[in-house]
């Protein structure tokens, strides 16, 4: 099943655009000299829905079309002027809609006044890669990450600070009041391709001492450009898996945290005796990992080897790892010399707490991994791998046996429990904690966090469930020393969520 790597042809943007209307002039500047502002959007056009906790994402066609990228622009371009930033670098995953939506997103930035380098199809990472590299600041990655095929989004970048919550929220503000000035003259426009300059700041900076045999599979998400070459740049032997970029995602969904699309990765590691199987998701900011037994190596056991490496050369540094990670993560980290720091789910919240407290390195249950140590703290799912295979190149030990080594539990994957029609993920979570905070509640004698939902942490395990940021789910896990510890946590999240609703807790 292996692929051999590779991209489809598409029209460079610069073509795409030569073929599209142009865009209306600008309006003439006010006596004052200041740009007439744009009139008002009804806002009904633009879906409030789309802008998330940590992004914008949306059903193409549906909720996103050329029209309302280009007014994203416009406010994305409205904030970056605000606080006198001009450059801003834009790039795009593999989907079907995306050389459309970045040619109309890159006409509202330029409306804007911005002046922005295309760097076409790439990774999200190496879009923010590409934001340092060529000094711009700003980013806009066109991604709908591992959501479904008909979907697209943006994963935007200011002033080096992910946007996140409130500044989300305010983008679409200012759509809807039609606050985007258009300025006098529209940015420049330049291409650029920056993935050999990616490789080759790894590659100097990362090289294996010993060759290992690794396949990788992007899912036919936009990693499949760039992850042969990387891994071969720094030493390893790579066999492809769906390499070719296909947006409409034709052999497995590329979210490598459902056990299920790591299937024809464990399946090809066994064929080619592989000494690890590495995958990433649809815009690979995100890893996963499978030995060469098939065993599946969930990203908290990971960042516990990530964070062991980093220790050794940053003693005492801070480790951040969000709610849904294993309960040995804490203590491992302050075995090995470092300060862990539990925090909320999602890759810029996480990135905001980074770059508040100074964090050397970060990670998530979802397979999300930000490293400051020898790279820039943002999430990289391609760099993560080449530091991983860095750190099992320079043991004795098969990499099967390094990662046994790490601290294990009885744990489920995320469990995910699909709300329906009407159901406020939110409102039915704060019900919960409202009802564990209880004198008398069934769960007395648990140290309750309520950073980002319910975790209730056991002497013997501890269970989660909040609500997702990006989907309509409940998510849940749980670990425990024991599977009996395990299904009596898993029972008394059941019974408890059985009372707000039924229909859910039958699910899981």
């Amino acid at each position: 099943k292996a692929a051999a790597a590779g991209t489809e042809h598409e029209p460079t943007l610069l073509q795409s655009l030569q073929h599209q209307e142009p865009p209306p002039p600008p309006p003439s500047p006010s006596p004052d000299g200041e740009s007439a502002p744009a009139r008002t959007v009804p806002a009904q056009t633009v879906p409030a829905a789309i802008f998330r906790a940590y992004d914008i994402r949306g059903v193409v066609g549906r909720d996103l079309s050329p029209q309302v990228a280009t007014l994203i622009g416009q406010a994305i371009g409205a904030v970056m002027q605000e606080q006198g930033l001009n450059e801003v670098v834009v790039g795009r995953d593999g989907r079907l809609s995306g050389p459309e939506l970045s040619a109309a997103l890159i006409e509202g930035l330029r409306r804007a006044g911005c002046h922005v380098t295309d760097i076409g199809l790439a990774p999200t990472p190496v879009v923010y890669f590409a934001s340092f590299h060529l000094r711009a600041g700003s980013c806009v990655a066109v991604t709908g990450s591992h959501n479904p095929p008909d979907y697209n989004g943006f994963k935007i970048v200011v002033g080096g600070e992910t946007l996140s919550g409130a500044a989300i929220t305010d983008l679409y503000t200012r759509i809807s009041e039609g606050r985007l000035p258009s300025a006098a003259e529209p940015g420049r426009l330049e291409q650029r391709d920056v993935g050999n300059d990616y490789i080759q700041r790894i590659a100097d900076d990362v090289q294996l001492d010993r060759p290992l045999k690794v396949v990788a599979d992007a899912g036919n998400g936009v990693g499949g450009e760039l992850a042969p070459r990387l891994l071969e740049a720094i030493g390893a032997e790579v066999i492809p898996l769906y390499c070719d970029v296909d947006g409409t995602f034709p052999n497995h969904h590329p979210d490598p945290s459902e056990p299920h699309n790591l299937q024809d990765l464990i399946q090809t590691v066994k064929r080619f005796d592989a000494d690890l199987g590495i995958a990433f998701d649809g815009d690979a900011d995100r890893l996963g990992v499978v030995t060469k037994e098939g065993a599946v190596i969930y990203p908290d056991r990971l960042l516990m080897l990530f964070a062991a490496d980093v220790l050794q050369r940053n003693p005492g540094a801070l480790v951040i790892y969000d709610v849904k990670c294993t309960g040995k993560l804490s203590d491992y980290v302050l075995r090995n010399g470092g300060s862990p720091m539990v925090w909320k789910t999602g890759h810029s919240l996480i990135k905001a707490k980074m770059r508040e407290t100074d964090a050397e390195l970060a990670g998530e249950m979802s397979g999300h991994f930000f490293f400051k140590e020898r790279w820039y703290g943002f999430d990289d799912g391609l760099y993560a791998a080449a530091r991983l295979l860095e750190i099992l190149a320079q043991r004795q030990e098969s990499p099967s046996e390094v990662l046994a080594e790490l601290p294990d539990s009885v744990s489920t994957p995320e469990i995910k429990l699909p709300l329906a029609d009407g159901q406020d993920a939110h409102a039915l979570v704060a019900q919960l904690v409202a009802a564990a905070q209880q004198e008398d509640s069934a769960f007395a004698g648990a140290r309750l966090l309520t950073l980002d939902g319910l975790r209730a942490d056991f002497a013997d395990g501890w269970g989660l469930l909040r609500a997702s940021n990006t989907t309509p789910v409940l998510v849940m896990r749980f670990e425990a020393d024991t599977s009996a510890a395990l299904e009596r946590i898993k029972d008394l999240f059941r019974s408890q969520l059985q009372a707000l609703s039924p229909s859910l807790a039958a699910g899981f």
